[in-house]
């Protein structure tokens, strides 16, 4: 039976977690998310049985996209991938997490650019500030995750104004899920 370290962004987005769950609050964007998910895990000795969840809300990229997902696959948007590939170097911007068809596009940019947001649909359904750093400092670790995200606005130009009236929403069915799969 696994062992699960719920992990999120912030204390909004986990305010229905389980109190008997393990919770690291990471902060925002990808640098906070891998060094607190590395610091939670470094120097522990009991990493064989333990999955991280990573919890949160996402912004929808496409219209026909709400509700809750597990993403199978986690990338990371805002790097230059091919440039780098072209010196020699693979930046692994494409971590698969599961066998969900659901892209997450992780990034340090709030998306809210209606042309932004096109472009990113293109190769993501979701888009989200952590997801993929959670991902990607677990496998340093071999501790394997899964991504669960809540749809909490439309990644455009409302986004600021609606993400703060809908995260309660969001922590809530997110709390559901965990008492429903985390026990």
């Amino acid at each position: 039976m696994p062992r699960y370290l719920v992990i999120a962004a912030t204390t909004a987005e986990a305010a229905h977690v389980p109190a008997d769950l393990p919770l690291i609050i990471t902060g925002i964007g990808k640098t906070a998310a891998a060094a607190l998910t590395t610091r939670a895990l470094a120097g522990r000795t009991d990493l064989a049985d333990l999955v991280i969840l990573n919890i949160g809300t996402a912004g929808s990229l496409r219209d026909d996209v709400d509700g809750l997902f597990t993403p199978g696959v986690v990338i990371n948007h805002d790097i230059s991938a091919e440039a780098l590939r072209a010196i020699g170097h693979d930046p692994e911007e494409r971590l698969v997490v599961g066998d969900s068809d659901v892209v997450l596009a992780t990034g340090d940019v709030f998306i809210t650019d209606p042309q932004a947001r096109n472009e990113l649909a293109k190769r993501a359904h979701l888009v989200d500030m952590e997801g993929y750093a959670v991902v990607w400092a677990a496998r340093q670790f071999d501790v394997p995750v899964r991504l669960i995200k809540h749809v909490s606005d439309k990644a455009d130009g409302q986004a600021a104004f609606d993400w703060p009236t809908t995260v309660d929403n969001s922590a809530r069915v997110l709390g559901d899920w965990l008492v429903k799969n985390a026990r």
